[in-house]
């Protein structure tokens, strides 16, 4: 059994990591992008918020419709992965002008929809024990893959858009493909019936809406983060005097920021494990939120004080995204998990397009340097949210009972 569930982990995180290789695929090649077709700052911002409001009308639709329930997963997800890469290889292929672009972009958004929450439901039906050590794998995965995108940039895609938006629909596919060899678990819940009422259950439930709370501040963080790090490292490395290669050394150093993700994840999930979930993600929005103030004195800076920090950064902001997603998992209703995660999900991207959008903005009134401040508020009523849990009877179900 252990080599089956070590299987069926390894599976489904690396079809994760190949699969979300597409959510930034357009946002590395932004800049080539934009010269290329001429798109305003508006149009070019609109490339990456397109995926996320995209996301969040799947995920809405998915959970209506309670599909991460009613279709067997590992289907759901091959299907939307080759959706998704098809539609990025679209514009790759055909498109040279905003409006096709943004329309591809929120299609693709639609189908990430049916990659991220089946591939969770799916890990919950392998793990009981260990649950938060295989999400935190998976979210890992996601981090990485997402990351993907800027080294495909960073090794030869500076110049050449269409090198990053093929190889990100070519790493999709294959993604999916993985996903149609995963085993459904020995804990998966059987498919359930339609239930229009289950979300209305959801919504009731004060433990999961606690742990939702979390996951929301932790969202208004996270993805405004991972959209602009790589021009506020532009800027910064500019501010101290770099100029020649600095988009090849930023769009390396914005890989590596969101990619370290991956290893807070799994660590944060074998903390998790042992130590509560409440604590650990708790921990964790302490120093993203800090970092999102830091980021104003660190601007500037050399690269020997700018690495370690985004490096932290990187570690931190992401570590402990899957424990909003175990944490549910053990508090919903068993036969809607898959719904149950899909809402979550649904929700926190919808914060995410309102965030994303707002740091140009500020970037406007107080430029790079402080244009991250605002988004400690997200760690700030995350963590107020997840210690409140922390003191109810449903907290007894995290973990085995380690809160």
């Amino acid at each position: 059994m252990e080599s089956r569930k070590r299987r069926a982990l390894s599976m489904i995180a690396a079809a994760e990591l190949l699969a979300m290789s597409l959510w930034f695929s357009a946002t590395a090649a932004a800049p080539e992008l934009a010269a290329e077709w001429g798109l305003t700052a508006s149009e070019t911002a609109w490339l990456t918020i397109a995926v996320q409001l995209g996301f969040v009308a799947g995920a809405f639709l998915s959970s209506a419709l309670t599909l991460s329930d009613v279709i067997r997963p590992r289907y759901l997800f091959a299907g939307s992965a080759v959706a998704g890469a098809a539609c990025t290889a679209a514009i790759a292929g055909y498109v040279d002008t905003a409006t096709p672009a943004i329309a591809l972009r929120f299609l693709t958004g639609v189908a990430l929809a049916g990659v991220y929450p089946p591939g969770m439901k799916i890990l919950t039906g392998w793990f009981r024990d260990g649950r938060g050590f295989a999400i935190g794998v998976l979210v890992g995965a996601l981090t990485v893959g997402s990351a993907l995108p800027h080294l495909l940039r960073a090794v030869g895609g500076v110049g050449s858009p269409r090198v990053v938006l093929y190889g990100a629909a070519l790493l999709a596919t294959v993604g999916g493909l993985l996903a149609l060899v995963v085993e459904p678990g020995p804990h998966q819940a059987p498919t359930a019936p339609f239930d229009p009422g289950a979300i209305g259950r959801m919504l009731r439930d004060r433990g999961t809406m606690l742990a939702n709370g979390g996951y929301f501040g932790h969202m208004w963080e996270l993805y405004a983060v991972w959209t602009w790090i790589p021009a506020y490292l532009v800027a910064s490395i500019a501010a101290n005097g770099g100029t020649g290669g600095s988009a090849g050394v930023a769009s390396l150093l914005a890989f590596g920021t969101i990619a370290i993700g991956g290893v807070g994840a799994v660590s944060a999930g074998m903390a998790a494990d042992r130590f509560g979930r409440t604590s650990v993600t708790s921990v964790s929005m302490g120093v993203s939120g800090v970092a999102c103030i830091a980021a104003g004195l660190v601007f500037g800076s050399s690269l020997y004080l700018l690495v370690p920090f985004v490096l932290i950064w990187g570690f931190a902001v992401v570590a402990d995204s899957a424990q909003f997603s175990a944490a549910v998992s053990e508090l919903a209703e068993e036969s809607y998990v898959g719904t149950a995660l899909t809402l979550q999900t649904a929700v926190g991207f919808l914060l995410t397009t309102i965030s994303i959008q707002l740091v140009p903005v500020l970037v406007d009134l107080v430029g790079w340097q402080w244009a991250f401040a605002p988004l400690a508020i997200g760690p700030l009523i995350g963590t107020l949210s997840m210690l409140r849990l922390r003191g109810l009877p449903a907290a007894s179900k995290l973990a085995g009972g380690r809160k």
